[in-house]
């Protein structure tokens, strides 16, 4: 009996063929059926995500996570609307990367063109689901998307709606599938789909991508976890400084681009320390700090190794003071997981420093790493943050999608 993961994976590469004869108006077309009936469907689609509610309260998941999950008339809305926002975008599907003449007669072409079928291996927020739809059938991609099974009942309504809206037009249903079976095998078997699956994109924990990255035959491209880092460096504005630091960990604590630690030069946390705990802990955030940042702080827990290599996804921040940027270059090299890093600074030196040395996806100086984002970027919905170095790297947007082939037009030479 075949299972329904190689079943839907077969769908999805028959499908595949007929992706690669579409043209950019017939693929927007379908995009804009997709939004319009997600609209038209909202309220369906917020009635399922209630019972991913209901069951997740039920079970005791955070608040946090909820969030993540939750759906209503605005994020649907902003869902639909990345939809939209995709067709506003140019299709790198047949963009010529090169062209050059041999000496032979032969005229070689270098093109962008869909990588075929994706697999997205994903946990609980679907907006995801139709992210990674938007994105992937756009660069003519089949994608068949398996999210976590706290979402369950809300990702089989959105695909419902969005293959529903697929049949209307000239893109195939089936480029679409969902594995609704939350049996950890199931992710299993996507891993080992070669022939069947072109690449896999994890999102999510650590240790999704973890279990991913170890077991996969298929291709990966690895989605990292976000510890990430803030540095306030003595010359820092403290006005800029805490307005960062607190966009980055409270603006929504539970996407990976969100704060984890904040590094603080001793002569900053000398004056304002104090100050900044306080206002942390008038925002519900739990700190724990190293030795010396706890005997500061009244009742702060101090920070072990584990803390500092914890992606929290929650109201909880590690503190540390570090001497100067030597230290906090190593802190962050020890315990990044290469995704966002930021230096708040006035010393342009420290500044270009930290930019060039700081080895992750995404540096920056003087701004919340909370913009490390495909929408932020302006490259529409993400199918997700690449913190590897090979093919992607960093929010991947439409041509991450896609791989190259060399066309070559000749006049019947052989080679001798």
């Amino acid at each position: 009996m075949t299972s329904e993961v190689r079943t839907k994976a077969t769908l999805a590469q028959d499908a595949s063929a007929i992706m690669n004869r579409l043209t950019t108006d017939q693929k927007n077309s379908a995009l804009l059926a997709m939004a319009d009936a997600l609209l038209s469907e909202q309220e369906a689609v917020i009635a399922a995500n209630e019972l991913d509610l209901q069951r997740g309260r039920e079970q005791g998941t955070s608040e946090s996570l909820l969030d993540r999950l939750a759906l209503n008339h605005d994020r649907v809305t902003a869902i639909a609307e990345g939809l939209k926002q995709i067709v506003e975008l140019p299709d790198p599907v047949g963009e010529l990367l090169e062209h050059f003449d041999r000496p032979n007669g032969l005229k070689v072409n270098k093109i962008r063109v869909p990588i075929g079928v994706i697999g997205m291996i994903y946990e609980a927020r679907p907006n995801v689901t139709v992210d990674a739809a938007g994105l992937c059938l756009k660069t003519g991609n089949s994608v068949v998307l398996r999210g976590g099974s706290a979402a369950i009942e809300s990702n089989r309504k959105i695909v419902e709606v969005l293959k529903n809206a697929l049949g209307k037009t000239d893109m195939p249903a089936d480029a679409i599938q969902l594995i609704e079976d939350s049996d950890r095998a199931s992710v299993n078997e996507m891993l080992k789909l070669n022939g069947l699956l072109d690449v896999v994109i994890p999102r999510g924990g650590a240790s999704l991508i973890r279990n991913v990255v170890e077991n996969a035959t298929v291709p990966v491209i690895e989605t990292g976890a976000g510890i990430c880092h803030t540095f306030v460096d003595a010359s820092a504005d403290y006005d800029m400084a805490i307005e960062i630091a607190i966009n980055a960990k409270v603006q929504r604590p539970s996407v990976c681009n969100s704060m984890e630690t904040l590094l603080l030069h001793e002569a900053f946390a000398g004056e304002h320390l104090l100050t900044i705990a306080d206002r942390f802990k008038q925002l519900g955030v739990e700190l724990r700090g190293c030795e010396r940042t706890a005997a500061l702080v009244p009742g702060m827990k101090i920070a072990s190794d584990e803390d500092f290599s914890t992606e929290y996804n929650d109201y909880i921040l590690n503190l540390r003071i570090v001497p100067d940027l030597d230290v906090a270059l190593d802190h962050i090299r020890r315990f990044s997981t290469k995704h966002s890093e930021c230096i708040v600074t006035e010393n342009h030196e420290h500044a270009e420093r930290f930019i060039q040395e700081v080895d992750a996806a995404a540096v920056y100086h003087n701004a919340s790493t909370r913009f490390t984002d495909g929408y932020e970027f302006g490259f529409g919905a993400e199918i997700g943050i690449s913190t590897q170095k090979l093919h992607a790297r960093g929010p991947m947007g439409l041509p991450a999608l896609t791989s190259t082939k060399y066309q070559i037009y000749g006049t019947g030479q052989v080679r001798g």
